[in-house]
């Protein structure tokens, strides 16, 4: 874990409610997750490291309470204290030469910088993401240009397939010899019943430290209790009680 200043370098509207936040620093982070602090709010906010290189970081947040509405208020050029190096990310050498990458939401946030992982050690992959409208659709454009086969589901079929996105994977039909997923529960837990094979699933819980030291974010799992924050997020299929 490493504690430093970050300066906003972009904090945009991208689609519904949804925001990008483009943070320059040192470095870029290693971790699966960043904890940020919020100017007037004692707890930080987790978000996701959606992409990170050259210098900066590329977040995706919705405002969905206080701590998030006043995160987007926050203009270029603020200098904001960020928790770096946190959580267990996905293991991309799991994947043999295949890889299935489903996501709900916010969830597709770091399965693309995991996407780029792949790519880059010459493995083909396939994106699936569920949004619940089209104008809540994030890194569309970015997947396609990056991946090898790419499928959209909306609830309301404003977009791609309607339903959800395990509709959109039946329709589809991938290949794959190993499968990450990230988004709601309910809807990990259809994807991880539907989908035969190995694969790993981001969780989210509320987290207090963002560290492990509080324990509040803690779940029962097939091997125990564990930290959300510093044994996960990820965790294996088999892992996971639903």
């Amino acid at each position: 874990m490493i504690k430093q200043n970050y300066t906003i370098a972009e904090n945009k509207l991208v689609a519904s409610d949804t925001y990008r936040l483009v943070l320059a620093g040192k470095g870029t982070t290693d971790g699966e997750f960043v904890h940020l602090e919020i100017p007037g709010f004692y707890l930080r906010r987790p978000l996701s490291v959606c992409d990170a290189e050259d210098g900066k970081m590329m977040l995706l947040y919705k405002t969905v309470g206080e701590g998030t509405r006043v995160l987007a208020q926050q203009p270029a050029g603020t200098v904001i204290s960020v928790l770096e190096g946190l959580g267990k990310g996905f293991d991309a050498d799991a994947c043999k030469g295949k890889a299935l990458l489903v996501a709900g939401g916010l969830g597709a946030a770091p399965l693309y910088l995991l996407a780029k992982k792949l790519k880059a050690q010459g493995k083909k992959v396939t994106v699936v993401l569920g949004f619940n409208k089209k104008e809540e659709i994030v890194l569309e454009q970015e997947f396609k240009a990056l991946c090898d086969s790419f499928a959209l589901a909306t609830l309301d079929g404003s977009a791609g397939t309607k339903g959800f996105v395990t509709d959109a994977l039946k329709a589809l039909q991938p290949e794959y010899d190993y499968f990450y997923t990230c988004g709601p529960m309910v809807m990990m837990k259809a994807v991880c019943s539907l989908l035969e094979g190995p694969g790993e699933a981001s969780l989210e819980e509320r987290m207090g430290c963002g560290a492990g030291f509080c324990y509040g974010c803690s779940i029962q799992t097939a091997g125990g209790p564990r930290r959300v924050c510093k044994d996960g997020p990820v965790f294996k299929k088999e892992e996971i009680l639903w």
